[in-house]
């Protein structure tokens, strides 16, 4: 099993990790890059403009013959859908935590986000004259945590 990385405080925030997923390491670590400290129904929004190719993720580390994308502050950027789709899922566990937790929902913003590599599975693909290729999935573990801020 896999720890959080920070503490938190059980009064005003709540937490959700995701295990084993089965999504690109790198498209993770740009996403979580671009959502933490944004609050929560803003990046749900980003990442459902993202699913529907309306906005970019903007990619800083890996972005080497990465195409710029139209728009206001975009540089190299691209659109990383099933990647977005998980952690759309996550950002709604975390959002019922929150809600189970007594926390209101609606100003609940991010405040750690992390995703890094998980165990890889093993896998080959025959080829010719009795070889074979690796043929491996890449999976990735992925922790939130959101904290309940007060209204200004």
């Amino acid at each position: 099993m896999v720890g959080y990385s920070t503490k938190i405080d059980p009064e005003n925030s709540a937490r959700a990790i995701g295990y084993e997923l089965r999504i690109s390491p790198k498209h993770s670590v740009e996403i979580c890059s671009k959502l933490r400290g944004m609050m929560l129904e803003d990046a749900k929004k980003y990442l459902e403009d993202v699913i529907a190719l309306k906005k970019a993720i903007p990619f800083k580390r890996y972005k080497k013959y990465v195409g710029h994308r139209r728009g206001k502050g975009y540089g190299p950027g691209r659109f990383p859908q099933r990647a977005a789709k998980e952690i759309l899922r996550l950002l709604e566990h975390v959002e019922h935590n929150a809600e189970y937790g007594g926390l209101d929902t609606e100003n609940i913003q991010i405040v750690h986000m992390s995703a890094y590599r998980g165990r890889v599975y093993q896998g080959r693909m025959p080829r010719a004259h009795g070889r074979a290729t690796e043929w491996n999935t890449e999976t990735v573990n992925i922790e939130i945590i959101v904290e309940e801020i007060e209204e200004q």
